[in-house]
């Protein structure tokens, strides 16, 4: 009983010495507590389609905002050909709790397949209420209409983010194949998604706004 006595005095007489000169007697290390936690919700353009999944978006966005010092994670939860009815029916078991943040990423196959855009509003709108009730701020990657569909159909689609952006104080990215779309060299064969040197241009471009989408995410 009197060496552990002993010991403990002794514990007690390093502890106060550490705390003289500033430090702590334990060294304290990073926790994975502190990580920022995102998914990447969408579809083919967020799921790597065709590339391994180390060359998709949320990989390649993660690597370059933790080589600008940022601890964070982002998980790809995008699914080809998934349209806003479809994020909207997985929304809830796609997107765990204890996530920090939600890159929302769909809207390009409604338009592809002319659905009505009131529609693909609506079903946004309620990924974003959903998400705002559950306490996940939303980072809203927006999409633009193909030409082909007509003036009226571009004008009613192309102002479904901005608006929702708006009402909703989001961070907005207002489209997210900004630099690729009609540049052959940044696409796969399809003509339609990026390849690797495709997605290292969207990550370029996406950073900035992802930082402050972070920083919000640290501020709140």
């Amino acid at each position: 009983m009197r060496f552990k006595g002993l010991a403990h005095a002794f514990k007690a007489l390093i502890a106060a010495f550490c705390l003289t000169l500033g430090v702590a007697a334990t060294p304290v290390k990073a926790s994975a507590a502190d990580e920022i936690k995102i998914v990447g919700f969408g579809d083919s353009l967020m799921a790597a389609y065709n590339l391994q999944a180390s060359e998709g978006f949320p990989a390649k966005l993660e690597a370059a905002l933790r080589e600008r010092g940022h601890n964070v994670s982002i998980v790809d939860a995008g699914v080809s050909g998934d349209t806003t009815s479809g994020g909207l029916a997985r929304l809830d078991w796609s997107i765990p709790d204890g996530v920090d943040g939600v890159i929302l990423e769909l809207g390009a196959n409604d338009a592809l397949r002319g659905l009505p855009p009131e529609k693909t509003r609506e079903n946004i709108e309620a990924m974003i209420v959903r998400l705002k009730e559950r306490g996940i701020p939303v980072l809203l990657a927006g999409m633009l209409a193909p030409p082909n569909m007509g003036e009226a159909y571009e004008t009613a689609f192309n102002t479904i983010y901005q608006d929702l952006a708006s009402k909703y104080d989001l961070t907005l990215y207002p489209f997210f194949l900004d630099g690729v779309t009609g540049n052959q060299d940044l696409l796969l064969s399809d003509g339609m998604h990026p390849n690797v040197n495709g997605i290292n241009t969207m990550v370029e471009k996406f950073v900035p706004v992802a930082q402050i989408f972070l920083s919000d995410i640290k501020a709140d």
